[in-house]
């Protein structure tokens, strides 16, 4: 079975209706199918892939664990206390298609959802399942999770590279960690993948929402100028956003550790980053 089945079996599986109220689940539902480009979980099963790839089961259970993390910051950052987006992936955003309690419901559904599926996940090593589950907590939580890194957007002053290692980059770093984790790996031996990785998406979505196209983005764009946001591309200007992309997209590759398939993995982090550069990208901007 290839990644991507993988991880969308993995994610039906974990919500599967049961008895849960059908508009939350159908909430919950339409904040994860479908997917995006799904680079969490697959970041997660690459490193535990190249780590030994010895629980399968207990990678898969991590990977959804962070794309449900991923999906719950996407439904409470559109919301109107946030971006007031009104789309996101090219379709009504959960507040807008199920009202702003559901949504708010739905978010903290997937939240505690993450969680719960590491710990139904086969115990065949159970240190490894609360290394997993500590990662997953750290990488959302506070004080350099994804909460905190909303939290300095309602700050007065913020270091725009810290922002973004925690809004994006540490959720990518438990995308890497989690994997290497589930797998008996080194766990900070992965931390910097993410890191650099994440810093590098966070940099493209801030060059996509100055120049593209909301039809591009799939998301309303000009938030970042509009609500006075940090953002890579008013710090640094154009061309030293790109250049900045570029350069995390080298770091994130050359920290990948030894391993097997460490040149073809570090190759697809370069190209991955670099396709998240806007098709209208003006020339003068490389």
């Amino acid at each position: 079975m290839d990644i991507t089945a993988r991880i969308e079996r993995s994610l039906h599986t974990a919500l599967a209706p049961g008895a849960t109220p059908p508009l939350l689940n159908l909430a919950m539902q339409h904040a994860v199918f479908p997917g995006g480009a799904r680079v969490r979980p697959r970041l997660c099963l690459a490193a535990a892939e190249a780590c030994g790839g010895d629980d399968p089961a207990l990678a898969e259970a991590a990977a959804a664990a962070i794309e449900l993390m991923h999906c719950a910051s996407l439904v409470h950052d559109d919301m109107p206390c946030f971006d007031d987006a009104a789309t996101r992936r090219g379709r009504l955003s959960v507040h807008r298609a199920f009202g702003e309690p559901l949504a708010l419901l739905a978010g903290d559904a997937l939240i505690v959802l993450a969680f719960q599926t590491v710990l139904r996940a086969p115990a065949r090593h159970p240190a490894r399942s609360a290394q997993v589950m500590r990662i997953v907590a750290d990488s959302v939580g506070t004080p350099s999770g994804i909460v905190a890194g909303q939290a300095w957007e309602c700050e007065t002053h913020v270091d725009v590279s810290a922002y973004h290692r925690a809004k994006t980059a540490a959720l990518f770093a438990g995308a890497s960690m989690a994997g290497a984790a589930a797998a008996g790996g080194p766990i900070e031996d992965w931390r910097a993948v993410g890191e650099r990785l994440g810093e590098a998406y966070q940099v493209a979505d801030d060059i996509g929402d100055a120049i593209s196209a909301a039809e591009e983005m799939g998301k309303p764009v000009g938030r970042d100028a509009a609500l006075g946001r940090p953002s890579a591309v008013r710090e640094l200007g154009l061309r030293g956003a790109v250049a900045r992309l570029e350069a995390l997209a080298d770091a994130a590759a050359a920290a990948v550790p030894p391993c097997r398939g460490r040149a073809a993995l570090g190759a697809l982090i370069r190209e991955g980053a670099r396709r998240l550069l806007p098709k209208t990208l003006p020339a003068g901007a490389l």
